[in-house]
């Protein structure tokens, strides 16, 4: 599996992805800085997090307009795999490949902690290796990480089951409490329409090593390796 991840002045998260795809595929990705064009025909690409270009404007919204991701949009349409992770997110709603927007924290301040996910669909190839009602644990780390749409476009993910991940207790539950930026409808990842682009608040990536003290984000990568060769 070929893989491409993108960097972006202020980008901080691209060492634990690129470790993260090493070890589920045993291949180093190759780093894409944002002015390059090409990304040499790649299985996957990701968005990894940080904060690109300080977070001015609004998070991911000049990234959105790099040199480079016109041809992120163009292989997206085209059907490549794109992961989006917490900055990468921003971007990918900011270019519109995935509906919704992402606001500040409903506490208005930023959190830096673990939190639980429960798995909605586990038939797209990044959750492969997960059942439906799953729940891992992973870290997140944002201030911007509110997921808001309108209720029809709510209604329209619940519908067609794009929903990837929301936000719940360790038994799966979706409370208030569980909930760390006050999403709408608990929702912690969204897919696009072919399920083929994946954006996600929480870091699964710094879920995956040993010295994580916590391993279960490792599964998603199992997943992607699995699906994409």
């Amino acid at each position: 599996m070929k893989a491409a991840i993108i960097v972006f002045p202020g980008t901080n998260r691209e060492k634990d992805m690129a470790q993260a795809l090493e070890r589920a595929t045993g291949r180093s990705p190759i780093l894409v800085w944002h002015k390059e064009t090409d990304l040499r025909q790649p299985d996957l690409i990701v968005l990894p997090g940080g904060f690109s270009y300080g977070d001015y404007l609004r998070c991911g919204a000049m990234a959105a307009h790099s040199p480079v991701m016109k041809e992120v949009i163009r292989l997206a349409n085209r059907g490549t795999r794109i992961l989006g992770v917490c900055n990468g997110f921003q971007m990918l709603v900011e270019t519109r490949l995935l509906p919704g927007a992402l606001l500040r924290n409903k506490s208005l301040k930023f959190h830096c902690r673990q939190v639980w996910l429960r798995c909605e669909n586990e038939n797209t190839d990044f959750t492969g290796s997960l059942k439906k009602g799953a729940v891992i644990r992973v870290p997140v780390a944002h201030g911007e990480g509110n997921y808001f749409a309108d209720d029809a476009t709510i209604k329209k993910l619940e519908d067609r089951n794009l929903i990837a991940f929301r936000y719940c207790n360790e038994n799966g539950e979706t409370t208030a409490d569980s909930n760390p930026n006050g999403s709408r409808a608990h929702i912690a990842g969204v897919y696009n329409e072919s399920k083929t682009i994946l954006g996600m608040m929480p870091h699964p990536e710094d879920a995956v090593a040993d010295w994580h003290a916590n391993r279960s984000g490792f599964t998603l990568f199992q997943s992607i390796a699995k699906a994409l060769g």
